[in-house]
């Protein structure tokens, strides 16, 4: 009886000293911790120390059991109540919260041991009889069970609460960003013992072993989202209110109600120290060890862009197909054909081109191209192929200011990219040689557009027969070409990250810091983008490039913000096993 004593004692002052820890000024929720945790508390020792010490009873003893073990959970929600609130707490203040809170549960778990029937036998055999459960029959025994089977569902809640904080957290697959290796629906167990996980709202926690590499499936917090106190405090609360529902209700949602994706999970490609870049759906890689980008072959091993390879079987599991078989034979096709376009020709082509049009419309003289002459949403590339009509009209409606335009539209890039070529690519490096390109194509589709109506309308045809054109068809065709290759641009391409300094010094990705994408590279909203889209120039060294609208915001993820790794899938039956 004396060690029980000694026990009820040690466990009293660690949650008193937790009550006081939990004491706050200010009026908002954090308010509501010191007394959640003061009439707990209180509510415990008055059925201890008057009740069961004092006159011990069946009903004294059994609210003294439940209310031990309800609080470790009672006082894990004033420690999250205690930093709901405006004003946040300081490490030092969160390492003795946590040091009280982790001594009140290891005595009060050391108290539910020695009240068990094995220790009172040996302890204090007489309370025996108060440890077994009064018999009752009728309504009063339904009622009863009933509140065991809530009791024991609430608990469980807790329990995996806490397990899921600092163990293993179980995550069902919200979408096809990762297949062929994760399906929807899948369900994956996530080892967090590892990756350092911290008490709710704080940086107390256990230290980060684990040793991230590339090819590792991690979970981590969605970077996307902001990331302050009170966004912190919301997650948390939602996923409370998540376990107690019985994942009923989700607060965790965005500004618009819509369920927020956090957790993300996603393939870590890229390590501390590296620089990446991704042209034709191909990593590439380099140090400052390597300063040559190489491609990372480990990532070929992963990435997928043709899904209509996939086994039958696995083909009938997946949702979405980005693009068939024939499209993605042309887009390969296309790659090629852009990568080996013959720069000296097309300068040829885009000067005939300016030429004609000057010819045609009345010369040019030594007018000045006025630059603000169309705006960066009419310099975007599909309005430009799809308007091509109004583009012709408008320039030939300005004069000579508009052949003077149309002239360093197709031909200004000529002298601009001279300087900008090094290693033989305009740009320094493959994606922005790529991009160049591109932009190329896109112009000379557009000037031969604006130049054969020209010509029609020079005949006085009117628009209808325009349309039945030959030539006007052929380019429409090269247009739906083009607009479909750049539908996949921000997905198969990715300019070079972190990116260059403004000497052209190369940046690498920061200590402690990764960087992820989906193996679905198709149909992954990943660490390549942006939630928002803007509208930017095709090629920075071309004061008349086209526009395109792009998410591309390559951003890595911090180590704090990895809450663990795939391990193991343990749903659905056929597909059970380790990850890859």
């Amino acid at each position: 009886m004396k060690v029980l004593k000694i026990i009820f004692l040690l466990d009293a002052v660690f949650a008193a000293l937790f009550s006081l820890a939990n004491f706050y000024f200010g009026l908002d929720v954090a308010a509501f911790a010191f007394p959640l945790a003061i009439l707990f508390n209180g509510a415990l020792f008055h059925h201890v120390y008057a009740g069961l010490l004092k006159n011990p009873s069946r009903t004294n003893f059994g609210l003294v059991k439940k209310l031990f073990q309800y609080q470790p959970f009672a006082h894990l929600v004033a420690f999250i109540l205690r930093r709901a609130g405006q004003t946040g707490t300081s490490f030092v203040y969160d390492v003795f919260s946590v040091c009280f809170w982790l001594f009140s549960f290891v005595f009060s778990l050391a108290a539910l041991r020695l009240i068990s029937d094995k220790s009172l036998k040996k302890i204090a055999p007489d309370w025996l009889e108060f440890s077994k459960p009064k018999k009752r029959k009728g309504g009063a025994w339904l009622c009863f069970e009933l509140l065991d089977w809530a009791d024991a569902l609430v608990q469980a809640v807790f329990m995996v609460l806490l397990f899921q904080i600092f163990f293993f957290q179980f995550y069902k697959i919200p979408s096809e960003s990762m297949v062929s290796e994760l399906l929807i629906k899948d369900r994956l167990m996530v080892s967090k013992i590892t990756s350092g996980p911290k008490f709710p709202l704080t940086r107390v926690g256990l230290p980060t072993l684990k040793k991230y590499k590339r090819g590792d499936i991690v979970v981590f917090r969605n970077p996307h989202y902001s990331s302050g106190r009170k966004d912190e405090v919301k997650s948390v609360v939602s996923e409370l209110v998540y376990m107690l529902t019985f994942t009923t209700v989700n607060l965790n949602v965005d500004a618009n109600g819509q369920v927020k994706a956090d957790p993300l999970v996603k393939r870590l490609v890229g390590v501390p120290g590296e620089q990446l870049m991704m042209v034709n759906g191909v990593l590439y890689s380099r140090t400052k060890d390597s300063p040559n980008f190489a491609p990372v072959a480990e990532d070929a091993k992963w990435a997928n862009y043709n899904l209509n390879e996939k086994s039958p079987e696995l083909k009938k599991m997946i949702q979405e197909f980005p693009i068939n078989q024939e499209g993605y034979e042309e887009m390969l096709a296309f790659e090629k054909e852009r990568d080996s376009m013959d720069i000296s020709a097309a300068k040829k082509e885009c000067a005939q081109i300016a030429g004609a049009f000057a010819k045609m419309s009345g010369g040019l003289a030594q007018v000045p191209a006025k630059k603000d002459l169309l705006s960066a949403n009419d310099l975007f590339e599909y309005n430009m192929m799809r308007d091509n009509y109004s583009l012709t009209t408008k320039l030939m409606a300005a004069g000579r200011e508009g052949a003077a335009w149309f002239n360093a539209f197709m031909t200004d890039w000529i002298k601009e990219s001279e300087p900008k070529i090094k290693d033989g690519l305009y740009g320094g490096d493959l994606y922005s040689d790529s991009n160049f390109r591109l932009n190329l194509m896109i112009k000379l589709c557009v000037g031969k557009f604006v130049l054969r109506n020209l010509q029609l309308i020079a005949k006085e045809l009117p628009y209808s027969n325009m349309v039945d054109d030959p030539q006007i068809r052929e380019l429409w065709d090269r247009a739906q070409l083009l607009q479909s290759y750049i539908n996949y641009l921000d997905r198969r391409n990715m300019p070079v990250f972190p990116a260059n300094q403004a000497d052209g010094t190369p940046s690498y990705i920061p200590d402690d810091c990764y960087f992820m994408m989906g193996d679905n590279r198709f149909n992954s909203l990943d660490m390549r983008h942006s939630y928002d889209e803007r509208l930017v120039p095709l090629t920075a060294f071309d004061n008349y490039s086209v526009y395109y609208y792009t998410n591309m915001e390559p951003q890595c993820v911090g180590q704090g913000k990895i809450l663990g790794t795939t391990e193991f899938r343990f749903w659905p039956k056929g597909r059970i096993g380790l990850l890859k």
